[in-house]
């Protein structure tokens, strides 16, 4: 059997994809540096709701669980 390999995605905080970073990402690592180059291009201009990002991994039976929110995007 092969093994499962997970896939990441970047969310808005309402959990609908992001508007900006809609893709997926092979490894966690990748996911989370997307994260914090756009959320450090952002500044503090942009309120919460705009910046603020969840990641999320797919699970075996396809659903996605959020995982994580980068600290990054959640401070000004």
């Amino acid at each position: 059997m092969r093994a499962f390999p997970p896939r990441y995605r970047l969310v808005a905080l309402d959990g609908q994809p992001h508007p900006v970073l809609d893709a997926m990402y092979d490894t966690l690592d990748l996911a989370l540096a997307d994260a914090r180059s756009w959320c450090s291009c952002q500044g503090a201009s942009p309120g919460l709701q705009q910046r603020g990002l969840a990641v999320e991994v797919n699970t075996r039976n396809g659903d996605w669980h959020t995982i994580g929110y980068p600290l990054s995007c959640l401070v000004s």
